[in-house]
C-alpha cells in the first residue's frame, strides 16, 4: 500500500511538472505594415463655374499595432498626408510642422478574432473607433473585413461603402486644418460628401 502511495504521489509530481514544462502558446504580435496600410479619400472639387472634378488623396504609411488587451492607436500626422506632397516645396514655417501629430484613432479589438482567422477565410467585425478633436473625443462606427491571406498577414478592408458628410467634417479640427491646405491647391469648394476606402495589411511580427 505505502508503494501504491509513493506511486501516486511521483504520478502527481510528473503530472504537475509536465503541465509546468509546457511551452505557452503565444499570441501573435499583430502590427499595421506601413508600406502596405492607407485610406484613400475622394474630395470632389466644385469649380467657379459648377464643374465637379474629383481628387484622391491618401493617408500613407499607417503605423501601429495591437496590444495584448486589444487596443489599437493610430497616431495621424501630418507628412502621412499626400496633401503636402502636392504642394511641393514647402516654407519653413510648414516643414516645421510637417511632422505634428494631428490626431490619434483609438479602437479595440480582441486579438483571437485575428489569432484564429483561418488562411483563405474572412470576417467582419464592426469597430468602434475613437477619434480625439481638442479636448473633445468623436466615435464612430466603423464595419471592417479581415481577409487572412497568409500565416503571417492579413488584410484590412471597410466591409461596406464608407462616406464621410462633409458638414460633420467641418466640424472637425483636424479635418479643417487639412482641408486649410487643400485650399493651397486651388480648391474653392467641395461636395458634402467624401468617400473613404480603407486598404490596410495586419503582419505577425
Amino acid at each position: 500500500m505505502y508503494q501504491m502511495k509513493r506511486m501516486a504521489r511521483r504520478v502527481a509530481w510528473a503530472a504537475a511538472l509536465g503541465v509546468v514544462a509546457l511551452p505557452c502558446v503565444a499570441q501573435a504580435d499583430w502590427q499595421l505594415d506601413p508600406e502596405k496600410s492607407r485610406v484613400e479619400a475622394t474630395i470632389t472639387e466644385i469649380t467657379s463655374s459648377g464643374e465637379s472634378v474629383a481628387h484622391r488623396h491618401a493617408l500613407k504609411r499607417m503605423n501601429g499595432h495591437i496590444a495584448e488587451d486589444g487596443t489599437l492607436r493610430l497616431p495621424v500626422r501630418l507628412n502621412q498626408t499626400d496633401v503636402l506632397e502636392r504642394l511641393g516645396d514647402l516654407p519653413p514655417w510648414m516643414e516645421s510642422l510637417s511632422d505634428t501629430e494631428l490626431t490619434t484613432v483609438v479602437t479595440q479589438l480582441d486579438p483571437s478574432v485575428l489569432d484564429d482567422l483561418p488562411i483563405g477565410e474572412s470576417r467582419t467585425e464592426t469597430l468602434m473607433l475613437s477619434v480625439k478633436d481638442g479636448d473633445a473625443t468623436q466615435q464612430e462606427p466603423l464595419k471592417v473585413r479581415f481577409t487572412r491571406e497568409s500565416e503571417g498577414e492579413i488584410r484590412v478592408r471597410n466591409a461596406e461603402a464608407v462616406a464621410l458628410d462633409g458638414q460633420v467634417i467641418m466640424q472637425n479640427q483636424t479635418a479643417r486644418t487639412v482641408l486649410g491646405l487643400l485650399g493651397l491647391l486651388g480648391y474653392q469648394q467641395i461636395d458634402d460628401e467624401v468617400p473613404v476606402e480603407l486598404d490596410a495589411v495586419l503582419v505577425d511580427r
